[in-house]
């Protein structure tokens, strides 16, 4: 894959096997040295979903990396599990189930609960079991065709804010409540990934890249104060304006 260095953290460029390639070697790395498991916060999305059906398909994440991970969601619907819009319910249909990974190491968000009880309560579970100062180990993240990341959509009340949480409910408008991770629970992880594919995200991530700096307008700008720790895996139609 090419690289393209940026203010807002490293591309990688190359095509969706290849991005999927990467994703679980930047899990096997994460994992070098550490003898505890990491923890992983999947994404929503239709790139995250090819990448379940892939890795099952072509059994390309073996047990020697998913038994060193704990899963859970980098942000959540407010719908239950069985949904098709859950997030980890589709991670967990499509890739953690059929892997065979145990419930043990599956962490959902309370979703049964009011949406504000729900953050506060998966935050309790969070600050218990790795500490409040302590992000995701491995953060994927998508980018949508607004510029929104996670659950931060343009003019989203979280953005710019100075909430301390590492995860937070908020109500994005048209769409109803969402789960979240937070600015400061992403400045606290690891290692923070972006996927990136197709033609409909060239002229966005071109204007997060390069245009002005935005967050509010450009969600996923806010990558640019963590850019060290941030990989964007994109593919040549997504990164043709760059």
């Amino acid at each position: 894959m090419r690289q393209i260095i940026t203010d807002y953290g490293t591309l990688q460029v190359g095509g969706l096997d290849e991005t999927f390639r990467a994703m679980v070697d930047i899990l096997r790395v994460a994992q070098t040295g550490w003898p505890t498991p990491i923890t992983v916060g999947l994404s929503g999305g239709s790139t995250p979903k090819a990448f379940y059906q892939w890795a099952v398909k072509e059994k390309t994440l073996p047990e020697a990396v998913w038994k060193k991970c704990l899963w859970l969601t980098s942000d959540e619907r407010c719908v239950p599990l069985a949904s098709d819009d859950s997030n980890f319910g589709n991670a967990d249909r499509l890739l953690l189930t059929p892997l065979g990974v145990p419930d043990a190491t599956k962490l959902p968000w309370p979703v049964d609960l009011a949406p504000e009880v729900c953050a506060i309560a998966f935050n309790k579970m969070w600050n218990r079991l790795f500490g409040a100062d302590h992000g995701f180990d491995v953060c994927f993240l998508g980018m949508g065709d607004d510029g929104h990341t996670a659950s931060l959509f343009p003019g989203c009340a979280l953005i710019g804010s100075d909430l301390k949480d590492n995860f937070a409910a908020v109500e994005w408008p048209g769409r109803g409540w969402r789960l979240t991770i937070t600015e400061a629970g992403l400045m606290r992880c690891t290692r923070v990934v972006v996927l990136a594919n197709g033609a409909n995200k060239a002229a966005v991530l071109k204007a997060i890249l390069r245009g002005p700096y935005d967050p509010l307008k450009l969600p996923s700008q806010i990558h640019r104060g963590y850019a060290s720790r941030v990989t964007w895996l994109v593919d040549e139609a997504a990164a043709a304006e760059l």
